[in-house]
């Protein structure tokens, strides 16, 4: 039996080719294609529930996305050799697609729905798959009967050497100065993520415009592939909550002029809460028991609308926001450095009512983040990570491991920094930098990019230059196109907002972005007045930054780990690390350093020696150059008695490296026993006579380096 398949064929500007197929395979589930470019493929599912659970007031979409190592003829690391839970990789592809789905459902949808998305076949020379995957879902749902107000799809780009190349492969990715995905309808931009080298605002717009091109194709493939499947051309009908205009209306006339009055106050976030929640509270008491048994969901829904028309037209309409600021004002800045003593570089940034603690550790390439998955593997001497605690809200919640959105914006501040940080061969420390989140009121994660700056310059790591980051809303009316671009949001103002849209950058230019936008037909105008308004915001913050640290501290901390690095040739590994790691293991014990070898090329190895004491740390460097020195005839060294033996001594004179002192090369005047002259563990200065070809041997002097004795003559008789 042979089944017909339905496919789409995208054939791209540069020669490139994606394939669209549906019909062959997971045909039980509600949408199925196969995304094929080059010899990378991935299967997309979509099933949604017909039954709506009770007390669901939100969307509940899950994106999951899953690499089969088979996919790249690989084997999972660890004892079970099975795929287990997602890697960081497959958490952020999953947060790139969901960003792009989530706004394009109705807003009244509230069936349970899940978005899956597998790699089955992963080649290293086509398309990156987080370039791919947002087509793969979203195609899935175009030939699905599950109301969807898509297309959409999203696209990597990268720019080499002034070119732009969508979806490119992992090679061109490492070659690139911008690298960006970005997820659009036909019409409209829905999320920007990426990072790039100080590039300015205008040379992002030009990327996500090139974006936007090849995802139209995208976009017009999947229309073309849903028209041929029958079941796709009927969107399914599906019960959504009840909703009661009647009395929303009166919730509204009850409560907008006071919501209205307390939004444009200007208040803390503490004062406002209670001040929102006070008058929730005196609507209610309007009701009667049984009116809010009956009506007490609809009541509760009503206000929230009423809440946000209130705050968004106050903005609109008096250029006033939540707590009082300008449109385009940043929030009062503090910083320290140095707060935590015993850490290697630490520093507190607080930016009104959001605050990260962040702390600096170095480390040996050992410390090193590994990662080794199926589409992606490197070491990075950089890293860090984000802790947002439920008590940084004021929240009593169970904390059940790193979430989603922890990875999501560690990764989001890490881009941030990356760019500045040294990492090359001519820096072996490994830097890590932990941001705590100890208080929340929007924009943590720029926060953690301001503190981890502060906190690699106090640490005395030699940045290229400070980065700075800023979040920014907007609040959009679109049917008379006024809006309002907010710089450094509040957490209501995200919630209430049209658009979350994060910036990093230095003085000279953009290192990172994520933008996420929530409505339709955002103009490139706004757009682009939302980038200079972060850019006027971000070199204010980094003015700000500089009176507390303006560069870097010309040390390391005391207490900070020193490490020498330099080269040694591969055949001397063996001697230093010895049989079974003998030697290296009792140098390492014997100077308290750490001692790391790797092997650059047939001829060359690193040698890395860190410790905090120098002592210790010069002993190492001596003792490994003495190992990997070759003597030659006619070197004077300073070495010690080993063995005593009757007819002279063995004296190592480089670790390792020992030779023969006879007895007739002691001194000058005849000895008859060795014991006389020279005692075991006794330094003595020698001479290399002569290294036999063909053994290797060494022929020792100390006769030769003593001054000779003057000639006497016998007495006349």
């Amino acid at each position: 039996m042979s089944i017909q398949a339905k496919s789409q064929t995208i054939q791209l500007a540069d020669g490139k080719t994606i394939t669209i197929e549906t019909g062959k395979l997971a045909k039980q589930a509600d949408g199925s294609v196969v995304v094929k470019q080059g010899g990378t493929m991935l299967l997309a599912t979509v099933v949604s529930s017909t039954e709506l659970r009770d007390g669901i007031d939100f969307f509940p979409l899950s994106v999951d996305y899953k690499e089969k190592y088979t996919a790249a003829g690989k084997f999972p690391g660890g004892y079970l050799k099975r795929e287990a839970r997602p890697s960081e990789t497959e958490i952020l592809i999953c947060r790139l697609v969901d960003r792009a789905l989530r706004p394009l459902f109705p807003s009244d949808y509230r069936l349970d729905t899940q978005v899956m998305i597998q790699l089955i076949s992963y080649d290293e020379n086509a398309s990156a798959p987080e370039g791919l995957a947002g087509l793969a879902a979203s195609a899935a749902l175009a030939v699905s009967d599950i109301p969807f107000m898509g297309p959409v799809s999203e696209v990597q780009v990268a720019r080499v050497d002034g070119e732009f190349i969508v979806n490119p492969n992992k090679a061109e990715v490492e070659a690139a100065d911008i690298d960006m995905v970005i997820a659009a309808s036909m019409e409209n931009i829905m999320m920007v993520e990426g990072e790039m080298s100080e590039v300015s605002e205008e040379e992002m717009i030009e990327a996500i415009k090139v974006a936007h091109e090849a995802i139209k194709l995208h976009c017009q493939a999947q229309i073309d592939l849903a028209a041929q499947v029958e079941s796709s051309k009927t969107k399914r009908s599906y019960v959504a909550p009840a909703s009661n205009e009647e009395v929303y209306a009166e919730v509204k006339e009850k409560t907008y002029q006071k919501l209205y009055d307390v939004a444009i106050k200007g208040s803390s976030k503490q004062e406002r809460t209670a001040s929102f929640n006070a008058i929730y509270d005196e609507l209610k008491s309007t009701y009667s028991a049984e009116q809010l048994e009956e009506l007490g969901a609809f009541i509760s829904t009503g206000f929230k609308k009423s809440q946000k028309e209130a705050v968004r037209d106050c903005v609109l309409n008096e250029g006033v926001r939540l707590d009082g600021r300008a449109t385009n004002k940043i929030r009062p800045i503090w910083c320290e450095v140095d707060y935590l003593p015993s850490a290697h570089g630490s520093a507190v940034f607080t930016r009104g009512e959001t605050q990260a603690l962040t702390s600096l550790a170095l480390g040996t390439k050992l410390d090193a983040q590994k990662s080794d998955g199926v589409s992606m593997q490197r070491e990075d001497k950089f890293y860090l990570h984000y802790n947002f605690p439920p008590f940084s809200t004021g929240e009593a919640r169970p904390v059940r491991g790193v979430s989603r959105r922890e990875i999501g914006h560690g990764n989001l501040a890490w881009r941030g920094l990356k760019p500045v940080v040294p990492t090359g061969d001519d820096f072996p420390y490994t830097i890590r930098i932990v941001s705590d989140i100890l208080e929340s009121n929007g924009s943590s994660s720029m926060a953690s990019v301001c503190a981890g700056t502060l906190a690699l310059m106090d640490a005395g790591i030699q940045i290229s230059k400070p980065v700075s980051g800023i979040a920014m809303g907007l609040i959009y009316d679109q049917e008379t196109g006024k809006y309002a671009v907010l710089s450094d949001i509040l957490g209501d103002e995200d919630h209430l907002g049209d658009m979350d849209f994060k910036v990093t950058g230095t003085e000279d230019g953009i290192t990172a972005t994520q933008m996420d936008i929530k409505i339709d037909g955002l103009s490139y105008e706004v757009l682009v007045a939302a980038l200079f308004q972060a850019k006027e915001g971000r070199l204010h913050i980094l003015g700000e930054m500089a009176k507390t640290i303006s560069k870097p501290n010309e040390e390391f901390k005391p207490h900070s780990p020193r490490i020498i690095g330099f080269t040694i040739s591969t055949e001397f590994m063996g001697a230093i690390i010895g049989p079974g790691g003998k030697v290296i293991q009792e140098l390492q014990k014997e100077t308290d350093t750490v001692i790391v070898l790797e092997e650059k090329d047939s001829k060359i190895a690193s040698v890395s020696i860190a410790g905090n004491n120098k002592e210790g740390i010069d002993k190492a460097v001596a003792t490994i150059k003495g190992i990997t020195t070759v003597p030659e005839a006619g070197s004077v060294y300073k070495g010690k008695v080993k063995v005593i033996l009757d007819f002279g001594a063995i004296i190592e004179f480089l670790p390792g490296k020992e030779g023969l002192l006879h007895i007739s090369e002691i001194d000058h005047k005849r000895i008859k026993d060795v014991k006389d002259e020279l005692t075991e563990g006794q330094e003595v200065e020698i001479k290399i006579l002569e290294i036999d070809k063909r053994s290797g041997k060494f022929k020792l002097s100390r006769k030769a380096l003593l001054p000779k004795p003057e000639r006497t003559e016998a007495p006349k008789a």
